[in-house]
């Protein structure tokens, strides 16, 4: 920390993480697919996600300097900060290149920490302009999550914040920063790649960890899990299921094409629409009888808002919490060592609807309560 006074807080917002979610374009990496997910009416969420973290420690004193207008300093001002504003932007055009310039403009003028909201790419021009050892936290607001530098959720992002505000003791740990392949993801395959390490702080109970991949030797298991779902698939009521590998063992079992990345729509045993928006998915409940089949992130725990944005609070708020059917083998539960699962709907007061013990699918006839955080 530097020898000021005060914490003095570095803010960095990319004002178009995580706009392709919604719309099913996995990604928002590249002008084009910007243009292309507000076209197809994505609505940015950046800001709002830091405002909830900002929401956390916005009566504790401190320093917050940050970058012109949707880079930071309007939710900043929003949040009731005075911030002392660097750099200059194209508003409505910002680059990965004002992200890396933001950086090295707030490192060199000696903050503490830089707080940016973003997705792994973001987190990759983090990690380019910046020195290893500089402490650094994400607000996760992008896609993809693949790396450990983002607290599990906004609000967990201000918590620790908080702590560091109040002179608590957090532990600094150097994490990796991974990110895909767009491209190959829309075609549903997952090249993730390593492009360095960034120093975060470090509390267990806020911080995300870099995602894990499936094991061959559940297949069986998964298998067994399938089979239970298809059993106990209603006639007559809508399925929306959602990403991941646990979710394609079901509608292979069913004899259906799947979007591994993506979500479809089952009902009666058939496709209703495959690939959904948030919009489809909306209007495809509305009025009926429907479900939403889940699985978790393995390593992390996330059930809503990694990798299945189009699952949208007003969705989950239309089906009703008690129409999600959550599956994943106990090997994944037991991964998380006693983390609960978490929920990162865009919406706090739906988080917290969800937070408590759900019962969980983890075989054929066989299912725990595993309990879902509030954070």
């Amino acid at each position: 920390m530097s020898n000021q006074q005060l914490f003095r807080l570095g803010l960095i917002v990319n004002p178009l993480a995580g706009v392709g979610g919604s719309v099913a374009l996995k990604g928002s990496d590249g002008a084009d697919t910007a243009a292309r997910a507000l076209a197809l009416g994505a609505e940015p969420k950046a800001q709002q996600r830091t405002l909830t973290a900002l929401e956390v420690f916005k009566a504790l004193p401190m320093e917050v300097l940050t970058y012109p207008d949707e880079m930071g300093e309007r939710v900043a001002r929003e949040a009731g900060f005075n911030p002392t504003v660097l750099g200059q932007i194209t508003t409505g055009a910002t680059t990965a290149e004002d992200t890396e310039k933001a950086a090295v403009a707030l490192f060199e003028a000696g903050v503490d920490l830089i707080l940016f909201a973003g997705g792994d790419g973001t987190a990759r021009n983090i990690c380019h302009a910046l020195p290893e050892q500089f402490p650094v936290l994400g607000i996760p607001a992008g896609v993809k999550i693949h790396s450990g530098v983002y607290a599990v959720t906004p609000k967990a992002a201000g918590e620790v914040v908080a702590m560091l505000v109040r002179g608590e003791l957090v532990t600094l740990m150097n994490q990796e920063v991974r990110d895909i392949d767009e491209a190959q993801f829309r075609e549903g395959r997952v090249r993730a790649k390593y492009y360095g390490e960034l120093q975060v702080p470090q509390e267990h109970r806020y911080m995300q960890h870099v995602k894990e991949g499936g094991k061959e030797v559940e297949e069986l298991v998964v298998a067994d899990i399938a089979a239970d779902v298809v059993e106990r698939l209603e006639p007559g009521v809508r399925y929306v299921m959602g990403s991941g590998t646990t979710v394609k063992a079901v509608m292979d079992e069913l004899g259906l094409e799947n979007t591994l990345l993506g979500v479809d729509v089952i009902e009666d045993g058939a496709l209703v629409k495959q690939d959904c928006t948030a919009a489809d998915l909306l209007q495809l409940t509305d009025g009926v009888d429907a479900k939403v089949v889940i699985t978790l992130i393995g390593g992390q725990g996330h059930i809503l808002g990694r990798g299945n944005q189009q699952l949208s609070a007003a969705l989950i708020r239309q089906v009703g919490k008690e129409n999600l059917i959550v599956i994943a083998t106990k090997s994944k539960l037991k991964a998380l060592e006693g983390r609960p699962l978490i929920v990162d709907s865009g919406d706090p007061e739906l988080d917290r609807e969800l937070a408590g013990l759900i019962p969980v699918t983890t075989g054929y006839h066989d299912s725990v309560l595993y309990r879902v955080a509030e954070i």
